[in-house]
């Protein structure tokens, strides 16, 4: 079950806030044993994988010709829409029965 509660963070702390956090602030750091802390050999190795990625996730500007219908429903869907019809044919292209079917 998720509980979602609302927090106006500019909102001054309550009593029970404030006490709660003092009773907390002396408590030692407590460890995540499932997660330790990296060793400097560990972060060194660390790289961006964005970074190595980025060539083939760089879009490339082309013109299409869509139907007024397929334009209009694609346009529905809300900002964002070209990215949709993006992975649409995408995923499309990578199913040979798709091609198939609408050659």
């Amino acid at each position: 079950m998720i509980i979602r509660k609302e927090i106006d963070i500019h909102a001054p702390l309550t009593d029970s806030q404030r006490k709660m956090l003092e009773t907390i602030k002396d408590r030692p750091i407590e460890f995540d044993e499932d997660c330790p802390a990296l060793t400097k050999e560990q972060l060194t190795q660390l790289r961006r994988v964005s970074e190595e990625r980025r060539a083939e996730r760089c879009k490339q500007t082309v013109s299409i010709r869509l139907s007024p219908q397929a334009l209009a429903t694609a346009k529905s869907l809300g900002k964002g829409y070209t990215s949709i019809l993006s992975r649409i044919l995408e995923n499309a292209l990578k199913d040979i029965d798709t091609i198939r079917n609408n050659l």
